[in-house]
């Protein structure tokens, strides 16, 4: 067999997991039991977004997943979270009910824009019909108003505190 170059990937999922055995996880699935494993190994049933089920050893599933709801995740999950559809908030925020979301690029009427925006295009001399208006994370405040495009402080990037608003 020829030689097959590999390249690096590195993956992002969101899923559904309860840890378990291996042979709890045959019984589950309605399986016998091969021989040729250990049915003491510890690992993780696996539940994918389209249904599909699998099990996975303890080691790999550490290495690649984490918790979201205990407040354990790094910035980078976080706005994969985020791209996801989820809002995120932080434990070390003092503000109640803060969290912060994504929102995608959308294209807007320029007849639409308002204030600062509107006058920041006219300035600018572009006369295109529409604007692209790029994806950006948004914040929803603790006295309620909305903050367009929210900017992370340096605690904010190295925070491993976020967690999945339910």
């Amino acid at each position: 067999m020829d030689e097959v170059t590999l390249s690096n990937y590195i993956g992002v999922k969101l899923l559904k997991a309860k840890s378990m055995t291996r042979l709890v996880y045959n019984t589950y699935r309605g399986w016998k039991m091969p021989n040729d494993e250990n049915p003491d190994d510890n690992g993780y049933l696996v539940v994918y977004p389209d249904g599909y089920e699998s099990w996975s050893p303890k080691p790999q599933f550490e290495e690649a997943y984490r918790e979201m709801y205990l407040g354990s995740m790094n910035f980078g999950l976080a706005v994969e979270a985020m791209k996801k559809g989820l809002f995120v908030s932080r434990h070390g925020w003092n503000g109640k009910d803060m969290f912060i979301y994504f929102v995608k690029k959308s294209i807007v009427d320029i007849e639409n824009l308002r204030g600062a925006c509107a006058k920041a295009v006219e300035a600018s001399g572009n006369t295109a019909p529409v604007q692209d208006i790029c994806g950006h994370i948004d914040m929803k405040a603790a006295d309620g108003s909305i903050v367009v495009g929210w900017l992370a402080s340096q605690t904010d990037i190295l925070a491993d505190d976020y967690f999945v608003v339910k």
